[in-house]
């Protein structure tokens, strides 16, 4: 019988501290992993360790950042990375499985690491979980990468989930979705959770009337209309408001010099690891939460879901969630009171349900039952943890009756 932490290799694009909701997810998941049986593959190194991931071995098929496609030159890029640095780096995730000999491996398929995975993983001996967490066909990925070569790598994954031994994704609607075309489910919805120390902090909080009006923002600002959409509505009721309103920016990037950003009410707080981060949230009164309010990029906002909204959650914050109908946050949204949620794309609907809203004297009080059950319902992180482990042993196991099947069949005269 393995050990219950068999030695783990994960595999994805991004190196163990980078920054954003999805390596934010494993690294919380893996918190009690130990870390001389966890080992890494990615397509990027480490630029700093920040967020305190450690892991025993860290091997990079490095993609040089300025051969990457983001903004100038993508056609050209793309095709140089498909003809000279997918070989090869399909190479070295195979040598980094003989090397680091995992006993179990967790596929994280990223953009770039696609390629090399979809060509060494199904036919490897060691068995893999796979967690799908955005789909390759975005608009913004298409942007950079063009429109086949992520149709190609949408191809690659569905072939990656059908190929793992287990196997879950980041919403309901992409789980679903993901069954619709392969035929199988998925062990849970995966994303960030809520621990026993945020579930304490919930149950013990006390809402009190705040001097001012704090609106949280986490992380990257991907739809950035519906961002200055949210701030003009805003700007409209500002001094019908009981209280001063600021908006706090949280995050790798900077928008000082947008339009819509005006310093006498927004803040830049840089980007903070996880714990300061939340406490830091603590401080604020509302979570907001945007998503595209048209369906123009259906493989994102139907089925990705930022990890800013339970990050929210975990702060005790009543979230803002602005988005499309069919948008897999709002869905959220609206199955759970956690705050305001408006699909509107009038100024005037969405000012006067702003005014509403922030008008409370003590929002956290009130949506604190909404929460707790969203929380406790679908982001308990102790649950899905285990739930992973489970997933991860059972992989080994297959592992080792696969090695033993092995050398039967080379000893049998």
């Amino acid at each position: 019988m393995p050990d219950s932490f068999p030695s783990l290799l994960i595999a994805t694009e991004f190196p163990p501290n980078a920054s954003g909701g999805g390596p934010a997810v494993l690294r919380q998941m893996l918190r009690n992993w130990p870390v001389d049986r966890l080992f890494w593959w990615s397509c990027f190194p480490e630029r700093d360790a920040r967020f305190g991931q450690r892991v025993a071995g860290h091997r990079v098929a490095t993609i040089t950042r300025r051969f990457y496609p983001n903004r100038r030159f993508t056609r050209v890029k793309s095709w140089l990375l498909d003809c000279c640095w997918v070989p090869s780096a399909t190479r070295h995730f195979r040598n980094t499985l003989a090397d680091f000999r995992p006993q179990a491996v967790w596929v994280v398929p990223h953009n770039w690491a696609i390629p090399p995975l979809v060509a060494v993983l199904p036919q490897t001996r060691t068995c893999f979980h796979l967690t799908l967490q955005d789909y390759p066909e975005m608009n913004s990925s298409i942007a950079s990468f063009g429109r086949k070569r992520c149709r190609r790598w949408a191809q690659a994954v569905d072939k990656l989930y059908s190929a793992a031994t287990t196997r879950d994704a980041t919403s309901h609607p992409m789980i679903e979705d993901l069954k619709s075309r392969t035929g199988l489910d998925a062990a849970q919805m995966m994303h960030a959770g809520l621990e026993p120390e945020d579930f304490r902090f919930l149950d013990s909080r006390t809402g009190r009337p705040a001097s001012q009006i704090r609106i949280a923002y986490a992380g990257t600002i991907h739809t950035e209309p519906e961002f200055a959409f949210f701030v003009t509505a805003l700007k409209d009721i500002v001094s019908a408001l009981p209280a001063p309103v600021r908006i706090d920016l949280f995050g790798a990037h900077s928008y000082q010099s947008r339009p819509w950003f005006d310093p006498s009410w927004m803040q830049e707080h840089g980007n903070l690891p996880e714990e300061p981060l939340l406490q830091a949230l603590r401080e604020c009164t509302w979570g907001f939460s945007p998503m595209a309010l048209s369906d123009d990029d259906p493989r994102y906002n139907r089925v990705s879901f930022p990890t800013k909204f339970i990050t929210y959650l975990a702060a005790g914050l009543p979230v803002i969630t602005l988005g499309h109908p069919q948008n897999s946050v709002v869905k959220m949204a609206s199955m759970y009171p956690v705050g305001l949620c408006s699909t509107t794309s009038s100024r005037a609907e969405l000012a006067q349900q702003l005014l509403t809203a922030l008008s409370q004297a003590a929002p956290a009080q009130i949506y604190a039952p909404g929460i707790r059950r969203c929380a406790s319902a679908e982001f308990d992180a102790p649950q899905k943890r285990a739930l992973l482990y489970q997933c991860l042993q059972r992989c080994s196991i297959e592992t080792l009756g696969r090695a033993r099947k092995d050398l039967e069949t080379t000893a049998t005269p």
